[in-house]
């Protein structure tokens, strides 16, 4: 997998996702197997740039591989600026979102809603492939709604303006992240145009993701929720593409270590208070699948202090090492 001079570690990409994949998660999921990870989307709106939210979205330091930022917004003009900002600040891929289906970006006219004018696709795509000198991609869904499925119309569009990857969430804007994501547009938008595509949605496991590659022929497949409390899906997906067999679950004793390291990463990025309150989301995702009464969660959740989140993680896993065998299934 090759976008513009740069060739890819694998073809397994870590989706932007807000609020989820700051720095610390994508430097775990690039050192679990991902190939390229995907900043938060950051708006193009100039005024918001100085908010400590788009500073920590902007921050790239002491990260390893690639760094691609995705922008997001409705004005062709003000996205040129946001991504000749994030290329000083050291972006080497630019990713335009118009994926995302939150009614608050859309009432904004960004994101997904952007795929009902397709003229408007036109002006924002040519004045960002125009502003910056390093390959510029995209992310959209299938279409607006069930019955204007354009995503085909969208990705030619996105090839004749220097698109130089097109990633394709199989489910329309309407849908949000309701019933499952169909495979038929990405397939189809993979047939015809010659542009990396990388298909995303729902895919949760390696059978899933040789499922996903081999109907849609897809160049790349992109995880996004699959990799919330799992990041070694990445690995395990990687390692089934290349030999057809399935990796164990991780061991509990490395599960324990990456949670710990990846709650200590987000308390430093983050700094007490705000880094404590981001942990709980992380840490009921990693043990949704063993804490199915939310008992240790509602403990969890009512911890303030840095360190006491880190002895209830030991205690925790101190506990399940005592009842279990030595092996957890991380979340699926």
């Amino acid at each position: 997998m090759q976008i513009g001079p740069y060739k890819l570690d694998n073809n397994l990409f870590l989706a932007p996702m807000a609020g989820v994949t700051d720095r610390p998660f994508r430097q775990l999921c690039k050192r679990l197997g991902a190939g390229l990870v995907v900043s938060e989307m950051l708006s193009s709106n100039p005024r918001v740039w100085d908010s400590v939210k788009s500073r920590q979205r902007m921050d790239h330091r002491g990260e390893s591989g690639l760094r691609a930022v995705q922008i997001a917004g409705a004005d062709p003009e003000l996205m040129a600026d946001a991504a000749r900002l994030n290329v000083d600040n050291g972006a080497q891929i630019i990713d335009i979102n118009m994926g995302c289906p939150a009614k608050k970006v859309n009432k904004k006219l960004a994101g997904s809603a952007l795929l009902q004018f397709p003229e408007l696709v036109t002006d924002i795509v040519k004045a960002v492939v125009a502003a910056v000198d390093v390959p510029v991609t995209l992310k959209i869904r299938t279409g607006w709604d069930t019955e204007n499925r354009n995503g085909v119309d969208i990705a030619r569009i996105a090839e004749d303006n220097g698109i130089q990857s097109l990633a394709v969430h199989g489910r329309t804007r309407a849908c949000m992240y309701k019933g499952n994501a169909e495979y038929d547009t990405i397939r189809a938008i993979k047939e015809a145009v010659s542009i990396p595509v990388v298909a995303n949605g729902d895919i949760t496991s390696a059978e899933k993701a040789k499922q996903v590659l081999d109907y849609t022929q897809a160049d790349a497949l992109m995880i996004g929720r699959g990799a919330q409390g799992n990041p070694w899906i990445f690995r395990e997906i990687q390692h089934y593409l290349q030999t057809g067999e399935l990796l164990p679950a991780p061991a509990l004793a490395e599960v324990r270590a990456v949670m710990l390291e990846h709650v200590k990463g987000v308390h430093g990025f983050y700094g007490i208070p705000m880094g404590v309150r981001i942990a709980r989301k992380h840490v009921g995702w990693y043990i949704a699948e063993h804490d199915k009464e939310r008992t240790f969660r509602a403990t969890f959740n009512a911890i303030d202090d840095a360190n006491e989140q880190l002895d209830a993680l030991n205690r925790y896993f101190d506990k399940m090492a005592d009842d279990a065998s030595g092996h957890m299934s991380p979340a699926a």
